[in-house]
């Protein structure tokens, strides 16, 4: 367990802002793959203090668990954007959903304010074998596509699916190596679920020849969806996808 305070709280675009966490425990930290991710600790609305767990293994949840709503913290998955290890820092990007408690607490989180860390190493695995890649999300995996795109190698060649809620989430200032072709694709209001236009590029793409490695996540509609449209009709081998279901339309997270 690592507990650090919030640094900073930046707005990037109207459905994105970036927390800045840190602290001197940020030494415990071990990144080990390009989409590091954590579970993150925050305070709920009222509380004096964050309530950390005292265990430091993933029994930690049965202790959460035990203690009443009013001590107990929120927690939940997040992936870090960037990491300044000479200053002691880890940058979180948090895209902000209507009243979710994450969403809630980005809007208000200011410098000082308590925040903590647990961490749960990476997805993002891709195998030697894969020629190229495809890469697909909605705006809950934005910051980890970003993040991968940012630490790829320079050979990297991939298509890119990236769902946001609106064109002004479109970033013009990505880095990304020059084999790599980014889509951006934003529902601007349109009753469109989520995912589902990310879905539906992929399903209409015409992709690069060759053996790929696929790395999918956000609503659950749309990782589920691009794997089984990948086996059943272009009959990619199932473990060359990497799909992972962040959330799912109109269902909270337990508190």
């Amino acid at each position: 367990m690592i507990t650090l305070e919030v640094r900073g709280n930046t707005k990037l675009t109207p459905g994105f802002s970036t927390i800045t966490l840190g602290g001197p425990e940020l030494e415990h930290l071990k990144p080990t793959g390009f989409d590091q991710t954590v579970r993150l600790f925050f305070p709920r609305e009222g509380q004096e203090r964050l309530r950390m767990p005292k265990l430091s293994s993933e029994a930690w949840m049965a202790e959460i668990l035990l203690l009443p709503k009013s001590r107990r913290p929120w927690v939940r998955n997040f992936t870090i954007r960037r990491a300044r290890p000479e200053l002691g820092e880890v940058d979180i990007e948090f895209a902000l959903h209507g009243d979710t408690p994450a969403s809630a607490w980005a809007r208000h989180a200011r410098p000082g304010d308590p925040a903590g860390i647990f961490d749960m190493g990476v997805t993002y695995l891709p195998p030697a074998h894969a020629e190229w890649q495809l890469l697909a999300g909605d705006e809950s995996a934005l910051p980890a596509i970003l993040a991968i795109l940012e630490h790829a190698p320079a050979s990297l060649a991939a298509e890119v699916f990236l769902e946001v809620a609106g064109t002004a989430d479109i970033r013009s200032d990505i880095t990304a190596p020059e084999g790599v072709r980014v889509r951006w694709l934003a529902r601007d209001g349109a009753d469109a679920l989520p995912g589902r236009l990310a879905l539906d590029a992929v399903r209409k793409a015409s992709l690069r020849p060759g053996r790929f490695y696929t790395w999918v996540a956000g609503e659950a509609g749309l990782a589920t969806g691009v794997r089984r449209h990948l086996v059943r009709e272009r009959g990619v081998p199932k473990p060359d996808i990497a799909f992972f279901g962040y959330w799912r339309h109109g269902r909270s997270s337990p508190g």
